[in-house]
């Protein structure tokens, strides 16, 4: 047992500690003058079709064109492959075709997920919808705002960077006369930034992810070893319907290897000398 001076002291220190954390939770609930001043700035662009694609990933304003009271449902042919894909799992784990179903519903919806889609596949695995924006919000290649038919994505990984790849960005910026993740007028093109699309040795390059045929007919390919002059040309072979080469475009090389064909590995390679190959 305490004596009472130090009982009375006690009970003025849990007073005092009890008053800071009231102060300190209140602080935090409070919005801070540049919260406040961005999500006023955000309502007030709310009315416009476009906003910086940085606030784009970070929360959802309604517009006419995506708002969670429009209706939403997969084709026939992409529910029969949302059946496909929940066949993979337990029936108690349905949550776990959420990325494989967002995926499709981008491919349907021309190459962005609205929030009535991640609505609709809330209810068909029986999660609350936060679960799906969860997974749509996290994932950079789940487009939450309109992309173009053709969404030209330039590697900006340091490789591709050395190798030109800000100058291949700049063409297709002023070519298209769009700002990155702007779509051009006629709807056919935008371009944005992908982080390493793993093929380094053909650098510089950009993937084109094709939306123009719908889910059916959904490509993504990559065009690598570029130059200024030779993505201006696939944009305009997209731009006409046709299929530009996909991979290197260097008139020289074979996939990776190098210009003019191989220096090294003519033949079998000959076996280390330390091991018995024969006897594995």
């Amino acid at each position: 047992m305490l004596p009472p001076a130090a009982r009375l002291a006690a009970r003025r220190l849990l007073r005092l500690a009890s008053s800071s954390a009231s102060e300190a939770a209140a602080r935090r609930l409070a919005p801070s003058p540049i919260a406040a001043s961005s999500y006023a700035a955000a309502a007030r662009g709310s009315a416009s079709s476009s906003r910086p694609f940085s606030t784009a990933l970070n929360y959802h304003i309604d517009s006419p064109e995506n708002k969670p009271d429009m209706k939403w449902e997969f084709t026939e042919a992409n529910m029969k492959k949302v059946k496909e894909i929940l066949s993979h799992y337990p029936s108690n784990y349905k949550q776990s075709g959420i990325i494989p179903m967002l995926d499709l519903a981008q491919q349907q919806h021309g190459g962005w997920v609205p929030v009535a889609a991640m609505d609709a596949i809330a209810k068909i695995v029986e999660v609350a919808p936060i679960r799906v924006y969860e997974v749509a919000t996290f994932y950079t290649m789940f487009n939450r705002t309109k992309v173009g038919k053709y969404h030209l994505l330039v590697c900006g990984t340091t490789p591709c960077m050395i190798r030109g790849s800000r100058e291949i960005e700049d063409t297709l910026l002023e070519h298209l006369g769009v700002k990155r993740n702007e779509v051009t007028s006629d709807g056919l093109f935008s371009v944005g930034e992908m982080e390493c699309m793993g093929c380094c040795v053909n650098a510089p390059m950009i993937a084109v992810a094709d939306y123009s045929k719908g889910s059916e007919g959904y490509t993504y390919n990559y065009y690598e070893d570029l130059t200024p002059k030779r993505v201006v040309e696939i944009v305009e072979m997209l731009r006409r319907g046709e299929t530009p080469p996909r991979g290197t475009q260097h008139p020289e090389r074979k996939n990776c290897g190098p210009a003019g064909g191989n220096t090294t590995l003519h033949g079998e390679p000959k076996p280390p000398p330390c091991r018995d190959l024969d006897a594995c």
